[in-house]
C-alpha cells in the first residue's frame, strides 16, 4: 500500500481504525487527509496534513496580536524602561529583539506551512518518527506550566478588580480567612472561571480560535488606546519617558542593552518554537511572512510605545510608576471603565494562553499516542495538569518558578537550533510528507528504530550548555542568554554530528518530497 496516494475520507478512515472526529464539521484542529499507507500508530485526523490551508495574513497578524497584547506583554515592555536605559536605547533593543524573533519565526514557519503538519509531526523528520516525542513532551510540559501561571495571574488581576467594585468580597480574597492550599476562595472562583472559559473556546476547535484571536487583539488595542489617551490628558499631555530611577554608563549600557534584547527574544521563545502549529494553516508562505511582519515588528513596537506612554503617565497622575495595566485601571473611579477593562484584559489573557500554551500541548500530547489522544484530549490533559501544579503556589516562590521555568526554557533553544539545522542545512528544505506517517524501516525518518541519534545527542549537548549558563557559578551570569546559547550549540552540534553519523539528504532523492 506504500504506493497508494489517494486520501481517505473520514468515514473510510474510521473504518480503517484511525481516530477521527464526530460530525461532518467537527474537526478540532482542521480536516486532515489520511492516506491508506499511513501507520495508525502515527496518525489521526488532527496530525495528518491539512486538506485546506485557509488562514490569511491577517489571521497570522491577529495571532501575534493575541500573543503580544497581554498583561505579561505590557509588563515586559514597560520593564525594559526601568533598566536604566534611555528611551531611544530601549527602542533599539525592542526593534532588534523583535526583528530577531521575526527572522526565526519565518525559518520555523516554512516546513509546517509547506507540509500542512504541526510542530511535533515536522519534528519526526528531525528526531525520527518515534524520537519526535522527545521535543513534543519537553515543549508540552513547558506550555502546561506557563498555562497554569498565566491563568493564575489573570485570575489574580480579576480578583483586584472585583474587590475594587464590590468591597464586601475582600475577606474572600484573603487566603488566611477563606481559602485552602494557598489560594483564597475568590481566587478559586476566578481561576475556575478563566479555566472554563479558555477550555470552552479551545474545545470548539481551531476555526473558533481563529475567530477569537481575530477579535481579541484589536479589542485590547481599543481599550489600551483609550486608557493611554485618558491618562495623558490627565497628565496635561506631558510625560517623561525615562522611567528608570538610575542611570547607566560606559560598558554597562551595552551589556544591559544586550540583556534587554535577549529578554525580548526569550519572551517569544515558546510560541516561536511551535509556530508551525499555526503556520500550517497559512494559505501560502508569503501570507505567513506578511502576517509575521505586521504582527511582530510593526505591532510589537507600537504596542510597546503605547504601554510606555501609559506607564509614564501614571507618575504625574498617581504619583507612582504603575507597570500593571489592571492596577492602573483599578485607580480609575468609573465602574464602566473597570468592567470594560476587566473583560478586555481577561479576553487578552484567554487569547495568549490559548495560542501560546493550549494549542501546543494539544498537538504535542496527541503525537505521543495518536489513536488514544486526540487534539482536544491533549489540550484537556494540559489544562488539568496546569491545575494539579497549583500554579498559585509556584508563583508565591519566585525562586522556584525562576529555576523551574529557566531549566525547561533552556531546552527550547536547543530544540529550535536542531530543527533549523536539520531542515535548512542537512535536508536542504525537503520533507517527504508520507514518510512522516510510516513505521516502515525504509522510511526516510525511521533512522535507527524510529530515533535519530545525532538529533538527540545535539539536543543533550546544547541543553547541558544552556542549563549550565543558568546554574553553574561563574558562568551563570550568562543566564539571560540561555536561549541563544542553547540554539547556537544545538545548531552547530547537529550540523557537525549529522553527516558524521550517516544522516544526509541523499535518501530523499528517490522519494517524493515537498520543498
Amino acid at each position: 500500500m506504500a504506493g497508494i496516494d489517494t486520501p481517505l475520507t473520514e468515514e473510510a478512515a474510521a473504518e480503517a481504525g484511525f481516530a477521527t472526529h464526530h460530525g461532518e464539521h467537527d474537526h478540532g484542529a482542521g480536516t486532515g487527509l489520511i492516506k491508506p499507507s499511513y501507520d495508525r500508530r502515527l496518525t489521526n485526523e488532527d496530525l495528518a496534513p491539512l486538506k485546506d490551508q485557509t488562514w490569511s495574513w491577517y489571521n497570522i497578524f491577529a495571532f501575534w496580536m493575541s500573543d503580544v497584547h497581554s498583561v505579561g506583554g505590557y509588563i515586559t515592555a514597560g520593564s525594559l524602561f526601568a533598566l536604566g536605559l534611555t528611551s531611544w536605547q530601549v527602542f533599539v533593543c525592542l526593534i532588534v529583539g523583535i526583528t530577531i524573533v521575526l527572522f526565526f519565526c519565518n525559518l520555523v514557519a516554512k516546513p509546517s506551512q509547506r507540509t500542512g503538519v504541526p510542530y511535533p509531526v515536522i519534528c519526526r523528520s528531525v528526531f525520527g518518527v518515534l524520537g519526535a516525542n522527545i521535543p513534543a513532551i519537553i515543549r508540552g510540559l513547558i506550555a502546561v506550566a506557563w498555562y497554569g501561571i498565566q491563568t493564575y495571574l489573570a485570575s489574580a488581576s480579576l480578583d483586584i478588580l472585583l474587590v475594587r467594585m464590590w468591597p464586601g468580597l475582600e475577606p474572600y480574597a484573603d487566603v488566611s480567612q477563606h481559602g485552602f492550599l494557598g489560594l483564597s476562595t475568590l481566587g478559586y472562583a476566578t481561576f475556575a472561571l478563566l479555566w472554563v472559559a479558555q477550555a470552552a473556546v479551545f474545545w470548539t476547535g481551531m476555526n473558533t480560535i481563529r475567530k477569537f484571536i481575530d477579535f481579541a487583539g484589536p479589542a485590547v488595542y481599543v481599550v489600551m488606546i483609550a486608557l493611554c489617551v485618558y491618562l495623558l490628558s490627565k497628565a496635561g499631555w506631558s510625560v517623561n519617558l525615562n522611567l528608570s530611577d538610575h542611570e547607566l554608563s560606559g560598558g554597562k549600557v551595552f551589556t544591559t542593552m544586550l540583556a534587554a534584547t535577549a529578554l525580548v527574544v526569550s519572551y517569544f521563545s515558546g510560541p516561536m518554537l511551535n509556530f508551525g502549529d499555526f503556520s500550517r494553516y497559512g494559505r501560502t508562505f508569503q501570507a505567513v511572512k506578511k502576517g509575521n511582519f505586521w504582527g511582530l515588528p510593526i505591532n510589537f513596537v507600537f504596542f510597546s510605545l503605547l504601554t510606555v506612554l501609559t506607564a509614564a503617565a501614571t507618575l504625574p497622575v498617581y504619583g507612582k510608576l504603575i507597570t500593571d495595566p489592571v492596577e492602573t485601571v483599578g485607580h480609575i473611579d468609573n465602574t464602566f471603565a473597570l468592567v470594560l477593562a476587566a473583560l478586555t484584559f481577561t479576553t487578552a489573557t484567554i487569547g495568549i494562553n490559548i495560542v501560546a500554551n493550549f494549542v501546543s500541548p494539544a498537538f504535542d500530547f496527541s503525537n505521543v499516542s495518536p489513536q488514544k489522544i486526540s487534539w482536544r484530549m491533549g489540550g484537556m490533559i494540559a489544562a488539568v495538569g496546569s491545575v494539579l501544579l497549583t500554579p498559585w503556589n509556584l508563583y508565591k516562590s519566585p525562586e522556584t518558578i525562576h529555576y523551574t521555568l529557566d531549566t525547561l526554557g533552556a531546552f527550547i533553544g536547543p530544540l529550535f537550533g536542531v530543527l533549523i539545522a536539520h531542515y535548512y542545512v542537512v535536508h536542504k528544505q525537503r520533507v517527504c510528507v508520507d514518510d512522516l506517517f510510516t513505521m516502515d524501516e525504509g522510511g526516510a525518518y525511521h533512522y535507527k528504530r524510529g530515533y535519530n541519534p545525532p538529533a538527540i545527542w545535539a539536543t543533550a549537548i546544547a541543553a547541558a550548555g544552556a542549563v549550565a549558563a543558568v546554574f553553574v557559578p561563574g558562568i551563570n551570569r550568562f543566564d539571560d542568554y540561555s536561549w541563544f546559547i542553547g540554539c547556537g550549540l544545538g545548531f552547530a552540534a547537529y550540523a557537525l554530528l549529522a553527516p558524521r553519523m550517516g544522516v544526509s539528504d541523499s535518501p530523499l532523492d528517490a522519494k517524493t518530497c515537498v520543498k
